[in-house]
């Protein structure tokens, strides 16, 4: 038989429930029981390959300390990576005792949440322990808590080698309806290679590397358009004539704008904007390096519409002529 221990506290002198364990780790090893303790804390950069250690085991115990509130982040990483990468066929097969000792409060909620995990996980609980010991010296002040414990350790061990049945929970009824991990549908072998690559530090960091390149060639992008969009707007306004009285708005699309160019003339004054507006008497729909030709004196918006390919206008035509009237690049 083997049993793995999962410990997902600091490691301190006084944790209790460090001590549980080791009381534990003493009966089990009594019953020949080969006995295997990880402490997440050392191994919290490979604990996404940890659920491969499953594979071995014939029980396990998840023990925590809950300092000030919950199981802690060591614990959840833990299962976390049992419900991404854990072979759910093993672990169904699996008893787990939950250990969880207070130094403030909370130790049932803790203990009941391990219960929880392991049982929507697809696992088989066994009974657990749960207490608040502020300090371990009441171990040795009180042998009736070792006596609880030892106990403990031979219900669990009596447990697995009898393969004691347990009656249905409604957590495992959730987990095969509801709680389905869509994200993640992967063959064991498949899990346990990307649990590695998850593991593997220099991987990882590249990963990191090429989305900070990513996101600063988007942003210098995004800066390069904001940029084109004010040098529009500026060219617009200082080329506008205002030889008009009439009242207009032309709307230029251009295929890689979110937004569309608003020209907005009332008689002798004219506003320039990108904007989400469907109001206008005049819509050309063209390209980027149209605009940018007439923008630089090589062609006029009568020239772009007659160019076949190079302007599409819906509205009034009259105002079309008037445009590069307006607007006197050359």
């Amino acid at each position: 038989m083997k049993i793995n221990i999962y410990y997902g506290g600091r490691g301190l002198m006084d944790d209790p429930s460090l001590y549980v364990i080791n009381k534990m780790k003493e009966v089990l090893e009594e019953l020949n029981v080969k006995v295997e303790l990880f402490m997440l804390a050392e191994l919290k950069s490979s604990i996404t390959t940890l659920p491969q250690s499953l594979k071995s085991a014939d029980g396990i115990i998840l023990a925590t300390t809950v300092e000030w509130y919950g199981i802690g982040g060591y614990m959840q990483m833990f299962l976390d990576s049992c419900w991404l990468y854990g072979d759910k066929e093993k672990i169904s097969q699996i008893y787990m005792c939950p250990i969880a000792m207070s130094t403030t409060s909370g130790e049932r909620d803790a203990k009941l949440n391990l219960s929880v995990a392991w049982e929507i996980l697809g696992g088989k609980p066994c009974s657990g322990i749960c207490g608040y010991i502020p300090n371990t010296a009441l171990f040795e002040e009180n042998p009736e808590y070792n006596q609880i414990i030892e106990k403990k350790a031979e219900n669990m061990y009596r447990t697995i080698n009898q393969k004691m049945a347990s009656l249905p929970a409604s957590n495992r009824a959730v987990n095969q309806t509801v709680a389905i991990n869509r994200g993640i549908n992967l063959t064991p072998q498949e899990s346990e290679q990307l649990s590695k690559y998850v593991a593997d530090e220099s991987y990882v960091q590249t990963q990191k590397e090429d989305i900070k390149e990513l996101a600063s060639l988007y942003r210098g992008k995004m800066d390069e358009d904001e940029d084109e969009d004010h040098k529009l707007i500026v060219a617009f306004s200082e080329h506008f004539q205002a030889n008009t009285t009439d009242k207009v708005i032309y709307k230029i699309v251009m295929d890689s704008k979110a937004m569309p160019l608003y020209l907005r003339v009332n008689g002798r004054e004219c506003e320039c904007d990108f904007a989400q507006d469907d109001d206008a008497d005049v819509t050309i729909a063209t390209d980027v390096g149209t605009v940018r030709e007439i923008v630089k004196g090589n062609m006029s918006f009568q020239k772009a519409f007659m160019s076949e390919g190079r302007a599409r206008v819906k509205g009034d035509f009259k105002m079309l002529r008037l445009l590069d009237q307006l607007f006197v690049f050359s």
